[in-house]
This record gives C-alpha cells, structure tokens and sequence, in this order.
C-alpha cells in the first residue's frame, strides 16, 4: 500500500476499476491512483492531444467562467496573474487579458519556460490540472510559492463527495486522473500551505495568501 503523497499517512485499498486500483488516505481524504500506474510523459501527452479546449469555444468559455468571475471579483484590473498548466488553447488566459489582466502561462508540455515559476504574482490560475499532480504536495507548494503576499490562487477540479459513487464517477475514467480530492483534503493543504481557504465548492476553490501585514 503507498504512503499517502500530501500527509504521508499509510493508506488502504479503495477500489479497483478495469484500469487501476485506488487508494485512500485516512487522514486528509485524498484517493489516489496506484502510481505504478501512472503513465510515462510520452502516454500523458498522447491523451492531452485528444482534448479539445479552444479559446473560442462559448461552451467552454462558460464552463472556465465558473473560476474567472469569482476571481475577477477579488483582483483589480492590471494585476499580473499566471495561468499554470494552461495546455494548448490557454482560453482562461485569454478570458483575463480580456478582462484586463497581464497573464503569463506555465505548462509543462505546451509552454514549458520554466522562468516564469521564477517570480511571484497577484494571482495563479490552475484549471483541471491538480488532478493530474503526480507529487501533489511539491505541485501544491509550487502554487502557493508562486503567489504575491495577498494574492490569489484559483483552482479548478472535481471534488470527490458522499454523493458521489467512485465505482460511476467520470474522473476516474481518465487515465491522466490520478488525484482525486475531498472538501477534507483541500482544507488540510490550506492549512499545511497557510493560504486562507476563501471559497470551497466542485468545482472551484479560491484560496489567499496572507498579506504581510497580518
């Protein structure tokens, strides 16, 4: 049984698909997938070829407008944000320069300079990317590092639920999902990253870094 990669607690049997098996965490309630399983960089990037996430799409737009209006509520037109794990049609990038924000990308297949994790910003973005974390808690920490005292990070991702039965559940059907989140896990790393949890919902979370001042 693997140890659990955010809390490091020893982790049971969760369910096993025709895929993989799964396995659960006690303590934060993250489920993760046997990472035997995970595929190799030249797997993943064949899967994300099959995606399809244009910028022009109005479907998709609304769908990412989910994350953008609650976040454009908190942030004041200029402020320089960062769209992390944008993928190939950074739409959510395009919606905040139209909203009159200043966006860098960061992906690690499609816009992989790494001199922009180099600096801080206003704000991060990362949509239906943790889910895909293969050292979540390094990923987690990367997100919060890269926040400016003050600033935001707005994530996109399916929370796993009572309500949900993981034996019919979508997420796991794709093989790049292998993190699979509860409302538990989310607090436990707002409170191991020390970013004030703002906003818990499926599929948006909205997470602050403390400003200097408190």
């Amino acid at each position: 049984m693997p140890v659990c990669p955010l809390c490091g607690s020893q982790t049971s049997h969760y369910h096993t698909d025709r895929l993989r098996d799964y396995f659960h965490c006690p303590r934060c309630e993250l489920v993760l997938a046997d990472p035997r399983s995970f595929l190799n960089a030249e797997e993943e990037l064949a899967r994300y070829e099959l995606h399809e996430n244009d910028p022009e799409d109005a479907g998709y737009r609304r769908f990412l407008n989910q994350l953008a209006a609650p976040l454009l509520q908190r942030i004041a037109p200029g402020t320089q944000g960062l769209d992390y794990g944008c993928g190939p049609g950074p739409a959510l990038a395009q919606m905040l320069r139209e909203a009159g924000m200043s966006m860098q990308l960061y992906d690690p297949f499609y816009a992989p300079d790494r001199s922009v994790l180099a600096r801080q910003y206003d704000f991060v973005t990362c949509t239906e990317v943790v889910e895909h974390f293969y050292q979540p808690l390094r990923n987690w920490q990367e997100l919060a590092d890269l926040l400016r005292p003050g600033g935001w990070l707005g994530v996109m991702t399916a929370l796993r639920t009572d309500a949900i039965d993981f034996a019919r559940w979508h997420y796991p059907t794709e093989p790049t999902h292998v993190m699979f989140y509860a409302h538990k896990t989310i607090r436990f790393l707002a409170e191991q990253l020390n970013l004030r949890l703002d906003t818990l919902l499926t599929p948006v979370i909205l997470l602050q870094k403390p400003s200097t001042e408190n």
